[in-house]
């Protein structure tokens, strides 16, 4: 895989012009684009061209119309070099830093097998979506999963063809592992989010289960590419999947006081 031809179309297709979600509305300007929760409850800069001469100036007109909380989005290849000291400055604050991987879909080895007495299955009604929701907690802490999260995974299930799919490996009648696959239709790429196991369940195979089954879906719908941002603990499982590491990625999080 050309690693530097695909970090440029990830650039361009899916953070200078992504494509709007259930929830979701793009504002695109010449020098940064950002997504808006179309409930307001928050907004991310995904993508930005600044230097030195004006970076400054547009972290502070995106901190000015923050109603609620900020993210901007930060990748190690963005510019400035400083633009992580100019965000602090400003009041922003780095969350975990995580690994940019993208696999070519026709590269994996699939379809991944779960382990014995795991099925894998794709969420179809608003019951399944609550059982995501609860595997979450279990995993990341009750709360963490935005509500705005749930409601696009909701709305998905109306639509055809679905631009979210919500997966759940269960063991027996327990959900031991959840997450999503999103389409970006008119893209190369599809992007993996939330996968978590209940720690009982890891070491099993269950995550990589997971993460096949979401592939499955990405090359059903034709794309070209996986993309997913890694923590630590799952970014080796993937690698050994055939992902590759293309970049660090950090959210950076401003929250107003008026918010």
């Amino acid at each position: 895989m050309d690693l530097p031809a695909v970090l440029a179309a990830f650039d361009d297709q899916m953070r200078r012009r992504p494509v709007a979600g259930p929830g979701v509305r793009v504002e695109s300007e010449e020098r940064l684009t950002r997504t808006v929760g179309t409930d307001g409850s928050w907004a991310s800069v995904v993508w930005s061209d600044l230097t030195e001469t004006d970076a400054d100036e547009a972290i502070a007109a995106e901190s000015a119309r923050a109603t609620s909380s900020l993210e901007w989005k930060l990748y190690s290849h963005d510019g400035p070099a400083d633009l992580p000291d100019r965000l602090k400055a400003a009041g922003f604050r780095p969350e975990p830093v995580e690994t940019l991987l993208v696999a070519e879909i026709a590269d994996l080895d699939l379809p991944v097998h779960p382990a014995e007495g795991v099925r894998v299955a794709t969420v179809e009604d608003p019951a399944g979506v609550d059982t995501m929701l609860r595997v979450h907690d279990a995993v990341f802490g009750a709360g963490t999963t935005h509500p705005s999260v749930a409601e696009a995974v909701r709305t998905a299930l109306t639509l055809r063809p679905r631009p979210i799919e919500a997966v759940i490996a269960w063991a027996g009648d327990e959900p031991v592992s959840a997450g999503r696959v999103e389409f970006h239709d008119g893209t190369d790429f599809a992007s993996m989010w939330g996968g978590g196991t209940l720690p009982a369940w890891r070491g099993r195979g269950v995550f990589r289960a997971l993460v096949g089954h979401r592939a499955l879906l990405a090359r059903d719908r034709g794309f070209r590419y996986l993309q997913v941002d890694a923590m630590p603990t799952s970014r080796p499982i993937l690698e050994r999947m055939g992902f590759h590491p293309l970049a660090e990625t950090t959210p950076w999080v401003y929250e107003p006081e008026s918010a």
